[in-house]
């Protein structure tokens, strides 16, 4: 598996699959540096992008692995990288959130994410954030 940040020639491909952003607003996160791609022998197993929550906390705004990627250690992979490029850019905390209906919420757990609080919007489950130190 090989980890990248993504590139303009990526664009097609992500905006493809990922519906929960403009593309417009995709394009402005790649040319930030703020999504990153995961490749199997030249092929998308996955996608993380971020932004950055108050304008100075990392908040991972989209996890994606295609299914057969899935419970193979792609996730963990990911995450870990973007926690280094974090760390490498100075920063000293990150945060995401899950729905609470989700199972996401148990593998972020898993990688010392805490609970740190929650949003509740109408007609919607429970949004649970997390945070972790990484320093």
């Amino acid at each position: 598996m090989k980890i990248r940040i993504a590139e303009m020639k990526d664009i097609n491909i992500l905006s493809e699959y990922d519906k929960h952003i403009k593309q417009e607003e995709l394009r402005s996160g790649i040319s930030l540096g703020r999504v990153m791609v995961a490749e199997e022998e030249g092929e998308l197993a996955g996608w993380l992008r971020w932004n950055l929550f108050w304008d100075n906390t990392p908040f991972m705004n989209m996890l994606y692995l295609f299914e057969g990627y899935r419970n193979r250690g792609y996730g963990k992979a990911m995450v870990s990288c973007w926690e280094e490029k974090m760390k490498g850019e100075g920063y000293d905390i990150v945060m995401t959130s899950t729905l609470s209906n989700e199972e996401a919420q148990h593998f972020y757990r898993r990688l010392q994410y805490v609970d740190s609080g929650a949003l509740l919007l109408p007609d919607e489950p429970l949004e649970i954030i997390f945070t972790k130190k990484i320093r």
